[in-house]
Order: C-alpha cells, then structure tokens, then sequence
C-alpha cells in the first residue's frame, strides 16, 4: 500500500515538486476553462476594468451568504457563455462580502443586483426576469444604447 501511495505501482512519485507543480497547474488550467465566461472583479481590479474602452460590462453583485443568489446556481455563468461571442460585452462578478468598498460605491443595498457600467460609469440597472434569455436581451439592448450614445457624443464634439 504505501508503495502506491509513492507512486512506484505508475512510476510516479507525487513526493517531488515538479508532480506536484504540474498537477496544480493543470487543474487551474481546468478551474479557469470552466469559468473563463465570467469574471471575478476585486477592489483592485473593479475600477479599471469597467472603465475598458469599448466595453460594457455587466456585474453581478452578490454575497455568499444571500439565499436569493444562491438560487440563480449556474445562471450568471449560462449568461457569460451565451455572450461570449459579443466582442463589446463582459460578464463580471463582485462578492461583496470580500470587497465592500467596491460595492459601497455603486450603491449596493440589496443582493443580488445587477447593474451595466460604460466608460467606467453605471448605465444600467437590471430588474426583470432572472433566466439567461432576458438577461441576454437586456444586455444586448444596453449594450446597443451605449454605443449610439458615445455616437451621438462624438458627433456633437465635431
């Protein structure tokens, strides 16, 4: 038995760090695949993601503890993946029980929300229907908005 735990029965020794090292780096490789969709926003990297020129992001506010997020399960990350194909669109996350700063400052009083931010500025709230389709559209619609409003403003500078 302790043979196999050495690894000697495959040839391999997971004692040594390069086992060790290639086993973590493939399953973080396996963790980010699964979840590349969606991203993970923090206090360090909210701000300057939302302000990406072009883009619109739609953020997810939640905490791990609120019952109502719980119950959306894999929802938000069904959304990541029916966008994918939207060069203009990103799907972000903030847990707000690990960056309260962030969420301070977007006025988030009640969880989950889910708000669009354009040129670093919220755009949009959403408050219908909680499946990917409605989502879906809402996002594309906004998305559309936004960028005929930047249109609309680079055409008055002219």
């Amino acid at each position: 038995m302790a043979a196999l735990r050495r690894g000697e029965a495959t040839g391999l020794d997971f004692r040594r760090p390069s086992y060790v090292f290639l086993f973590l780096a493939l399953l973080t490789i396996a963790f980010h695949r699964s979840g590349a969709e969606v991203v993970t926003l923090t206090a360090d990297t909210f701000t300057d993601k939302i302000k990406e020129k072009d883009t619109v992001w739609f953020v997810k506010f939640c905490v791990p503890w609120c019952k109502y997020c719980n119950k959306l399960g894999t929802l938000w990350e069904e959304l990541g993946k029916a966008v994918e194909a939207e060069d203009e669109i990103e799907v972000g996350e903030v847990d707000c029980s690990l960056n309260k700063a962030v969420c301070t400052k977007v006025h988030i009083y009640s969880y989950p929300t889910f708000k669009i931010f354009y040129d670093g500025e919220e755009f949009a709230k959403y408050q219908g229907q909680r499946d990917v389709e409605s989502l879906k559209s809402f996002v594309l619609k906004e998305a559309d908005k936004a960028t005929k409003t930047e249109m609309e403003d680079e055409k008055d500078e002219l």
